[in-house]
């Protein structure tokens, strides 16, 4: 007999985790969020998840008060006797930080991962991660999922002639491959340099892209720098049009603007983030159906290796 699913939700993604028990088909639980005055909060479950399977969905993006308000409901999950705790985390704070690439510095992807299972979670269910790597920091099955499997088919009701996928760096060379062959399409690669975090001070492109309408995929945007300048040099390069596919819509400090300034067609990103800013470049497709469907897969034990394709 399998176990009741609950569905809750933190504060961060309240609204998309609403989506998503619409989509499953039950109600979301209430969760009763006590606020002190000193900024310390607590948690609390309004009706019973003895033996339940408790699917708990918060994206992790900054402020870090996200990240703690989703332990504290997965330990006070545990400590409520639930069966089964799987943190749904649409999107996977912290997953830059997956390496040392410099002396004394943390993993702390890895340090979130130990977080989450110290804290009780059985289970985690996240989308394209930074690094699939992070998966095996995990000693708890991990269930990735791919928004290629709604960016392809939006890609293909644009019935783009002349195509060409392009990677914004040398790390996202994989994913454009993929969408590539997935889409009969040709792949570059734009190379860029740093002179530190966020700020770029070179890029070229590996690869012809005159007279080709060029989309760039890449698991999310931050400040905008990249895309912006990538949409420009392929423009420059002789690209007929640029647009962009990115999954989490970090979007910070002044990158709206500057993906409506640019020389982009069109940002695509899902609602992984809530988005506070509106902009005419920048559409949002809607993930709450795909979580809710592996959800119920994950409920009945069923396979859900069909959402793993690319």
């Amino acid at each position: 007999m399998q176990p009741v699913a609950k569905i809750f939700a933190g504060r961060a993604t309240k609204a998309l985790a609403a989506q998503i028990a619409s989509s499953y088909g039950i109600p979301l639980g209430e969760v009763n969020i006590l606020q002190f005055s000193d900024g310390e909060f607590l948690p609390s479950f309004i009706k019973s998840v003895r033996g339940s399977r408790v699917f708990l969905i918060q994206s992790t993006m900054p402020s870090s008060d996200n990240l703690f308000e989703l332990l504290q409901m997965i330990d006070a999950a545990k400590r409520a006797s639930a069966r089964h705790i799987t943190a749904v985390i649409p999107y996977f704070g912290y997953a830059r930080q997956d390496r040392k690439d410099q002396p004394r510095v943390p993993i702390t992807s890895k340090l979130v991962t130990n977080l989450l299972e110290a804290a009780g979670a059985t289970r985690v269910m996240t989308m394209d991660l930074h690094a699939d790597q992070i998966q095996g920091f995990f000693e708890i099955p991990v269930d990735h999922l791919y928004s290629s499997s709604l960016f392809i088919p939006d890609i293909e009701k644009l019935k783009l002639l002349d195509l060409t996928i392009a990677s914004p760096d040398m790390g996202g060379s994989k994913r454009a491959t993929r969408y590539g062959n997935q889409l009969g399409a040709e792949v570059v690669i734009c190379y860029k340099q740093r002179k530190q975090a966020n700020q770029i001070d070179k890029m070229t492109v590996i690869g012809d892209v005159s007279n080709r309408h060029v989309i760039l995929v890449d698991d999310m945007v931050d400040t905008g720098g990249t895309l912006v300048k990538a949409a420009e040099m392929l423009i420059d390069q002789g690209a007929k049009t640029v647009r962009a596919y990115c999954t989490h819509g970090v979007l910070s400090g002044q990158a709206v603007e500057k993906i409506e300034n640019s020389k982009l067609e069109e940002l695509v990103i899902t609602n992984t983030i809530p988005q506070l800013k509106q902009s005419s470049k920048i559409r949002v497709l809607d993930v709450a159906g795909l979580f809710a469907s592996v959800m119920q897969k994950v409920n009945s034990n069923e396979s859900i290796s069909g959402h793993f394709v690319m």
